[in-house]
C-alpha cells in the first residue's frame, strides 16, 4: 500500500543527513518528522535553537503521508462530542487553537509556493438516522461562532439526507508542503536525519541520554530537551497508550470519468464515508475514506475495503482504483488532544499526541503549542491541549473500558491460538498466529515469500493479529504495526518482533 502522496513523488527539497552526521549532543531533539515534528522544529530553529529531527523512516512516512489532507475546522462531529463533554471555554480553546494551526499551514504555503485548494466542507448524513448527528454538529459549531449553514440538498451522487457546510475550508497534497518546512529547516542550521529511531531516553542533571538504533547500529547522543511526534509516545512513561485509541483507515483514489464531487465530506453515520478531490497531473482524482477499525481487532479489514470500493464504483459509475493506503490515527479518551510535558512539571520531555484523524490543523497546533512552551509564549488556547489536564476524569469512564478491553484481548490472543494447533501453514497470501501459549508462531505468507516470527508484541505481550489489507502483524493492544517479517513499522514499540524458528 502506497499512499496517492508517497506514490512516484520527486523530493524537491535538499536531502536529509545519514546516521554518520549524528552529532553528539543537539540544544533539542524532535522524534518524528510529520507535520508536528517538522513544523515544530522549524519554529524553533527560527527562535534560534539548536534542533536535531530524528526520523526512524522517512520524512512524512507515517500519518502526514497517508492522511486525506483535509485543512479545515468543519471535523466530522468533533466540536459537537467535544462540547458535550467539555465546558464550552475548553471546546473554544480547541477551535482557536485548530484556527491557529490552519492559518500557519496557509500562510506557509502561499509563501512557499506550495498548491492548496480552497473548498467547502460538509458533515452530512447518509440516512436518517444521522441527521441528528449532523444537526448537532450545526448547533455545536453555531455556538462556537463558526459561519455554518445547513444544506437540505447537496449537488452529489449518493445519499444525502441534509448536512453541515462550512466555506473556504482547504485540502493539500502534504509532502510538498513537509518538503517546503524540510529545505527551511535545512538552510536555518538544523539537522534532519531519517532511518534512525529513538528507542530508550534517561534523564540526569547533565540533560537526556538518548539511546538510537540506525543502519549502523546503536549509538548514544545527549540533549537538553525532547519532543515526541511520532504519532503516539515511544516512551511509556506518562501511559499514553492507555489513554488513546489506536485506529486504522483506509483511503482509495479513483479515476473518474465526467464530473466528481468538490466540496470535501464525511458522513456521520456508518459504514463512514470520507470524499475530497485531488489534482494530479491536470486532472482530478476522487479520494474515498472508510473502512475504519481499532487496530488488530479486525478479522478482515479487506472486507471493508471491498464494501468501499463497492459504494463507489455505484455511484460514480465507471471508477477505477488507482491508489490504495491506510493510516493510523490515536482518539484521546476525553476528545481533546494531549500537548505538553510527558508528566506534570516535566520540563525535558514533550508529546503530541490524539489528533484523532484531524492532524493537519491539529497537528499544527500542536507545533505552535510546543514550541511556545520550549520559547516561553504559551498560546492562551493551549489549555485545550494540555497532556495533563483535570477535565480528563471526565473520560475516565471511557478509559476504563477502552483498558478492560486491552485486557480481554491480551488474554484471548494467548489463549485462542490453540485452535490453531495442526494447521498446515497458511495460504498463498496471509498470516496466522498457531501454537499453544508455551511456543506461539505467527506464520505468513506474502508475495511468495513465508515469514516466521514470535507473535508475541514487544511492547507489553500482546499477541499480534494478521490484518489481510495491510499485510501487516499489529498488536491490539495499543496498536503497535509489524512488517511481515517482524520490523517495526510504528510504535508504541521500540523494537521488532522476534525472529521465528
Amino acid at each position: 500500500m502506497t499512499s496517492l502522496w508517497l506514490a512516484d513523488r520527486i523530493e524537491t527539497s535538499p536531502s536529509s543527513g545519514t546516521a554518520e552526521d549524528l552529532p553528539g549532543f543537539a540544544d533539542v531533539v524532535v522524534a518524528g518528522a510529520g507535520i508536528t515534528g517538522l513544523m515544530t522544529a522549524v519554529l524553533l530553529a527560527r527562535a534560534g535553537r539548536q534542533v536535531l529531527v530524528l526520523e526512524a523512516r522517512t520524512v512524512g512516512s507515517c500519518a502526514t503521508g497517508n492522511t486525506t489532507a483535509k485543512i479545515s475546522l468543519l471535523q466530522g462531529t468533533q466540536l459537537s462530542t467535544i462540547s458535550a463533554k467539555q465546558d464550552k471555554n475548553l471546546a473554544a480553546a480547541y477551535l482557536d487553537g485548530n484556527r491557529a494551526g490552519q492559518n500557519w499551514v496557509l500562510s506557509f504555503c502561499e509563501s512557499a509556493g506550495v498548491p492548496v485548494q480552497r473548498e467547502d466542507a460538509y458533515t452530512f448524513a447518509q440516512s436518517e438516522r444521522g441527521v441528528a448527528a449532523a444537526r448537532a454538529e450545526f448547533e455545536a459549531c453555531r455556538a462556537l461562532g463558526l459561519p455554518v449553514t445547513w444544506e437540505k440538498h447537496a449537488d452529489v451522487p449518493f445519499d444525502y439526507h441534509g448536512g453541515t457546510r462550512l466555506g473556504e475550508q482547504a485540502q493539500f497534497d502534504p509532502m510538498p508542503f513537509l518538503d517546503a518546512l524540510r529545505a527551511e529547516l535545512l538552510a536555518g542550521g538544523g539537522q534532519l536525519v531519517e532511518h534512525t529511531r529513538v528507542q530508550h531516553v534517561s534523564s540526569s542533571r547533565h540533560g537526556l541520554r538518548l539511546q538510537v538504533d540506525g543502519p549502523r547500529g546503536r549509538t548514544d547522543l545527549r540533549a537538553t530537551q525532547l519532543v515526541l511526534a511520532t504519532g503516539i509516545p515511544v516512551l511509556d512513561r506518562g501511559g499514553y497508550f492507555a489513554r488513546v485509541k489506536p485506529k486504522r483507515s483506509y483511503c482509495m483514489a479513483f479515476d473518474v470519468p465526467g464530473e466528481i464531487t468538490r466540496p470535501m465530506m464525511i458522513s456521520t453515520d456508518s459504514p463512514t464515508r470520507s470524499l475530497r478531490y485531488a489534482p494530479v497531473n491536470g486532472s482530478d482524482l476522487l479520494l474515498v475514506g472508510g473502512a475504519g477499525h481499532t487496530v488488530g481487532r479486525e478479522k478482515h479489514p479487506t472486507d471493508g475495503l471491498a464494501e468501499l470500493e463497492s459504494w463507489t464504483v455505484r455511484h460514480f459509475p465507471g471508477a477505477t482504483r488507482t491508489h490504495l493506503w491506510s493510516a493510523q490515527d490515536y482518539a484521546p479518551v476525553d476528545e481533546l488532544p494531549y500537548v505538553g510535558p510527558i508528566l506534570p512539571e516535566n520540563e525535558t520531555i514533550y508529546v503530541a499526541t490524539g489528533f484523532n484523524k484531524w492532524g493537519m490543523t491539529n497537528g499544527a497546533a500542536a507545533a505552535l503549542a510546543l514550541s511556545g512552551r520550549l520559547l516561553g509564549e504559551r498560546p492562551a488556547w493551549d489549555r485545550a491541549f494540555a497532556s495533563w489536564r483535570t477535565s480528563e476524569l471526565r473520560g475516565l469512564t471511557t478509559a476504563l473500558a477502552a483498558n478492560l478491553s486491552v485486557g480481554i484481548h491480551l488474554a484471548k490472543g494467548w489463549i485462542t491460538p490453540t485452535a490453531y494447533i495442526g494447521q498446515q501453514g497458511v495460504g498463498e497470501d496471509g498470516g496466522v498466529v498457531s501454537g499453544p501459549p508455551w511456543n506461539l508462531q505467527a506464520q505468513c505468507r506474502v508475495d511468495g515469500v513465508e515469514h516466521r516470527v514470535s507473535p508475541v508484541c514487544p511492547h507489553l505481550g500482546g499477541i499480534v493479529s494478521w490484518n489481510d489489507a495491510d499485510r501487516a502483524w499489529e498488536c491490539p493492544l495499543h496498536g503497535s504495526r509489524f512488517a511481515p517479517d517482524g520490523t517495526l513499522l510504528e510504535g508504541p514499540a521500540t523494537r521488532g518482533l522476534t525472529p521465528g524458528s
